[in-house]
C-alpha cells in the first residue's frame, strides 16, 4: 500500500487544495481544509493509502490538474 501526499509550497492558493482534495479524494469540505491545513503547517498531509496503481494514478491526476491550473503543487507517493 502507498501513502499519497500534498506536498506545501508558497505558492498555491488554499482554496486549490481544498478543491484538489474533494475532488481527487473524495473528502468533505471539513476533512479537506484539515488536510490542507497540515499541508500547510507541516509541509506534507496524507491525502490517503492505496494500491499500488490507485496510488500513482492519483498523483499524475493531481499533477496534471495543477499543471493545468498553472499551480505548483506537488502530489507524491511513498510505501506505507
Amino acid at each position: 500500500m502507498y501513502k499519497v501526499l500534498l506536498l506545501n509550497d508558497d505558492f498555491t492558493p488554499m482554496d486549490f487544495v481544498v478543491v484538489v482534495l474533494e475532488k481527487f479524494f473524495g473528502l468533505s469540505r471539513e476533512q479537506s481544509t484539515q488536510v490542507m491545513l497540515k499541508v500547510h503547517r507541516e509541509g506534507k498531509g496524507a491525502c490517503g493509502v492505496y494500491p499500488h496503481d490507485v496510488a500513482a494514478t492519483k498523483v499524475e491526476q493531481v499533477s496534471e490538474f495543477s499543471r493545468r491550473h498553472q499551480h505548483p503543487l506537488a502530489c507524491v507517493m511513498e510505501e506505507d
